[in-house]
């Protein structure tokens, strides 16, 4: 499985992006899917998750009523609608899936699969 990130760059304060996570290998249609986000010099934390379903998402309190997760199982792929960006949220955002479908997990260490990382600056 591949998964392949993309969608990052430089945006001002209170802007928006919207992230892509494409997968290819094999459908992912079965697979809780997440996003995460490292910042220079910082641990690697969570962000959002779906659920396979689609009928279920989780958010770090940070991100709560800015970012919203959403997939298109037909297409392998999964977004991150990001608003009102704030400079703190400056990262390189990384997907990942998760095989164990039916857990929603916020720990890294749970994902198996990962993109390569797409980065996002929000600066002025």
């Amino acid at each position: 499985v591949q998964l392949q990130a993309s969608g990052g760059g430089l945006v001002q304060p209170g802007g928006s992006l919207r992230l892509s996570c494409a997968a290819s290998g094999r459908t992912l249609s079965n697979y809780t899917m997440g996003w995460f986000r490292q910042a220079p010099g910082k641990e690697r934390e969570f962000v959002a998750l779906i659920t396979w379903e689609g009928d279920n998402s989780y958010y770090t309190d940070s991100v709560k009523g800015r970012f919203a997760i959403s997939r298109d199982n037909a297409k392998n792929t999964m977004y991150l609608q990001m608003s009102s960006l704030k400079p703190e949220d400056t990262a390189t955002y990384y997907c990942a899936a998760d095989r164990v479908g039916w857990r929603s997990s916020t720990k890294i260490d749970e994902y198996d699969y990962w993109g390569q990382g797409t980065e996002v600056t929000v600066s002025s």
